[in-house]
């Protein structure tokens, strides 16, 4: 078998380009651990376009959490990310049930039902983006820093769910909470024919709104941060430059950052870490 570090890289490689290039910032000796996590991420979050239908995977899921339970030690051993995944979890003694909350979060991406509030929203945000944001800073400074990690999780999240926005309503997914649409008096229906309105500008707007507010709270607390957990928090430096990008634009058609200038804004906030979420 392939060595499963440099297996997961290169996967993060292919999949989360982002997180890849913040990873080249990261020490050596923690690098082949952090594309670890973040190979991890990119099983579990990409588990509707693999699987296509539900149930496939759900058994999926089920199976990665079986993983991270032991309860798979064998076939564990045979599949490379999830080698190097509990190779790191004993290493840096990660929590298995942030990872399984993880893991549960991402059933909702298996089905059509919608967000219904923004707290659920925020919930989400908080179990998937924030969560992995902490156990790559535990990777990095074996440090608890939610009170960062957890606001840039939830404008990271954010931010990304704009900007896939159309593939998800494509697929007759909303994660724009129902409760910001209803304000708005926008209809599912609309969204899933592919009709942008003014009511729907105006909840995409407070959602920018909220990503920018919880990116200002990881602002006032990066520097309680380790400077040794910084390259955990890179990819949240594009969060700002795509919020600005977005605002006033086509829902349907959102303004992309190119990838030079993604791989820039990450180099730049490795030199300058205020300006990570500044």
């Amino acid at each position: 078998m392939q060595d499963p570090f440099a297996h997961g890289a290169e996967l993060v490689r292919a999949t989360d380009r982002d997180r890849f290039i913040a990873s080249l910032f990261a020490p050596a000796e923690h690098r082949g651990a952090i594309c670890a996590l973040y190979a991890f991420n990119s099983e579990v979050s990409r588990v509707r376009e693999t699987a296509r239908e539900a149930l496939p995977g759900e058994i999926r899921l089920h199976w990665w959490s079986d993983v991270i339970n032991r309860d798979r030690d064998e076939e564990a051993r045979a599949n490379p990310v999830a080698a190097a995944l509990l190779t790191t979890i004993e290493r840096y003694r990660l929590s298995s049930a942030k990872l399984v909350d993880l893991i549960e979060a991402r059933r909702f991406d298996l089905y059509d039902d919608p967000i219904a509030t923004v707290v659920d929203l925020e919930t989400y945000a908080t179990k998937t983006s924030s969560a992995l944001l902490a156990l790559a800073v535990q990777i990095l400074a074996g440090a608890n820093a939610e009170a960062v990690t957890t606001p840039a999780g939830i404008a990271f999240a954010i931010a990304g769910l704009l900007r896939v926005f159309p593939l998800h309503a494509a697929r007759g997914q909303l994660y724009v909470p129902m409760e910001l649409l209803d304000r708005h008096q926008v209809r599912p229906h609309d969204i899933f024919a592919g009709r942008s309105s003014a009511g729907l500008q105006a909840a995409f707007a407070e959602l920018r709104d909220l990503g920018r507010r919880h990116l200002d709270v990881a602002h006032q607390q990066m520097a309680a941060l380790p400077p040794l957990a910084m390259p955990a928090l890179l990819p949240v430096a594009l969060v700002r430059p795509a919020l600005m990008r977005l605002e006033g634009g086509d829902p349907f058609s959102p303004a992309e950052i190119a990838p030079w200038r993604r791989q820039w804004l990450i180099w730049r906030a490795a030199r300058h870490p205020a300006r990570i979420a500044g």
